[in-house]
């Protein structure tokens, strides 16, 4: 597959105790949703993916995206963009600055500022640049997380339980807003989850691990 995230014959354990084990093509737009209890390899998986798997466990197979082996690429040469259940925001930064973070290296002053002012405006927060993160409610932290992790021009977007912290109208709100941004950028996704709601409104296949 040349265009997507591929998972192929993915296999992680720990203590030599079998955890999961995987192959699954993900393409452009498209949702993977993995589901488990706590404790299954959920988030595992998500590190494996990103090259920050604790040497706690052992992993064979391979990743693969866009047609490249990322495998044993650096973590920050994979393009992969991953959403957690915190904001994980810079407390000592402005939202603007927080956004600018997530910006590729190069451009002058004026170029990044305009990304980032676009940035705010596609998700309705015009104006809150110079913003302190903690002045801001669940949902706007989770719509500027969303932006900078996007700034970045992410190849795949994981989402390790993002939506697990907000309230239920919040929380279908920020994950419809999550999942129309990812389909018009083409991205694949991977979404780890326990909730089934979450599953359902993904729109795409589910795995079951340890069930």
């Amino acid at each position: 597959m040349d265009k997507g995230l591929s998972l192929r014959n993915v296999t992680i354990s720990k203590s030599a105790a079998p955890l999961l084990s995987l192959t699954h093509d993900i393409g452009s737009g498209e949702v993977l949703t993995v589901m488990g209890p706590s404790g299954v390899g959920k988030s595992t998986l998500l590190a494996y993916i990103t090259g920050t798997l604790s040497c706690d466990f052992a992993a064979t197979g391979e990743v693969w995206l866009d047609g490249h082996n990322i495998t044993h690429a650096a973590p920050h040469q994979r393009r992969v963009g991953i959403l957690f259940q915190d904001d994980l925001l810079f407390p000592h930064l402005s939202v603007g600055a927080n956004l600018a973070f997530g910006l590729r290296p190069g451009g002058g002053a004026a170029e990044r500022k305009a990304k980032v002012e676009e940035a705010l405006d596609e998700v309705g927060l015009s104006g809150f640049a110079d913003r302190d993160p903690a002045t801001l409610s669940g949902g706007q932290k989770a719509r500027v997380a969303l932006m900078r992790m996007l700034l970045s021009e992410p190849c795949a977007l994981l989402l390790d339980e993002p939506f697990s912290r907000l309230d239920a109208a919040l929380r279908a709100q920020v994950r419809d807003m999550v999942f129309d941004r990812a389909r018009a950028r083409a991205l694949p996704v991977l979404m780890v989850t326990h909730d089934a709601e979450d599953a359902q409104a993904a729109g795409g296949v589910i795995v079951t691990l340890g069930g």
